[in-house]
């Protein structure tokens, strides 16, 4: 996985015998990671080669202003809600290829743009077609999972769990900079997994970078993407639907709000009528 910011799932198991309401035995817990670790390591490989339309509001950050303090709280500072403004829309032909992303800018604020997609400045995302699954849940990451409660996501019982994965196992790359001038570092990162427990597939995910080395100048980075059932050539599969990342730093702020749409199987002819992309 990688968060660019440049200013310029074993066996199948059965419930019957466990209460909605009831926390799940350690190695039910355990066992309901593996099947999931299966189906993520499986996830990209799993996935017909596809294109989609993938449209990105972008916002940044007003700087938020701090209340003065008061006679009653005199060494008190309450700051104010975050507040952000929209600077741009992106409209991107994402392609999934040979189990490798690709995208390309199509429209910026609605109009046809020769702009590349890697040259935007702000902040861009990638890796929600398994990338990030794979670095999760790869044995070699060493993940530590932690069973947290149960949840209905669009109608699925799902077993929610918390996790993080050490600096020195991750694979989470953080960029910042200018085009040429860049700082990055592979960090340390934890977020949270929403899984049906029957099937084993992630439902909805998030992750936070952690420990970010100060010369590289970011102050947070943080995703979350929700996954449910498109329709590619005639078959079912389960894929992005949305996602939103913020990256923060002292200079400038932005968050990204993405949907992932029109779905349909990619090919050397391929192409995708984007229209205003609302």
């Amino acid at each position: 996985m990688t968060r660019a910011f440049a200013p310029a799932l074993c066996g199948l198991l059965v419930w019957t015998a466990l209460a909605w309401g009831q926390r799940p035995s350690d190695a039910d817990a355990a066992a309901i990671i593996e099947k999931s670790r299966d189906r993520a390591l499986a996830y990209a490989r799993s996935l017909p080669d596809f294109v989609c339309t993938e449209v990105v509001h972008r916002y940044s950050e007003i700087k938020p202003q701090t209340r003065g303090p008061s006679p009653s709280t005199a060494t008190m500072q309450i700051p104010a809600a975050r507040k952000w403004t929209p600077t741009d829309k992106l409209t991107v032909r994402l392609s999934f290829f040979q189990q490798a992303e690709d995208h390309k800018l199509t429209l910026l604020n609605d109009k046809p743009t020769d702009q590349k997609y890697e040259t935007l400045a702000g902040g861009t995302t990638a890796g929600e077609f398994g990338g990030t699954l794979q670095n999760i849940f790869d044995r070699d990451a060493q993940t530590a999972f932690k069973w947290e409660r149960w949840k209905t996501v669009r109608r699925h019982r799902a077993a929610v769990y918390s996790y993080s994965v050490e600096a020195a196992h991750s694979h989470y790359l953080v960029v910042n900079g200018a085009v040429g001038d860049t700082h990055e570092a592979i960090v340390k990162f934890h977020g949270s997994l929403e899984v049906d427990r029957e099937t084993g597939e992630v439902l909805h995910l998030t992750y936070v970078a952690d420990q970010i080395p100060k010369d590289v100048k970011l102050d947070k980075a943080s995703t979350s993407v929700d996954y449910d059932f498109a329709e590619v050539a005639g078959r079912s599969y389960l894929l992005p639907t949305h996602s939103e990342s913020e990256i923060l730093s002292a200079a400038l702020s932005v968050k990204n709000d993405m949907d992932f749409r029109e779905y349909r199987r990619f090919s050397a002819d391929s192409t995708i009528e984007f229209g205003t992309g609302k």
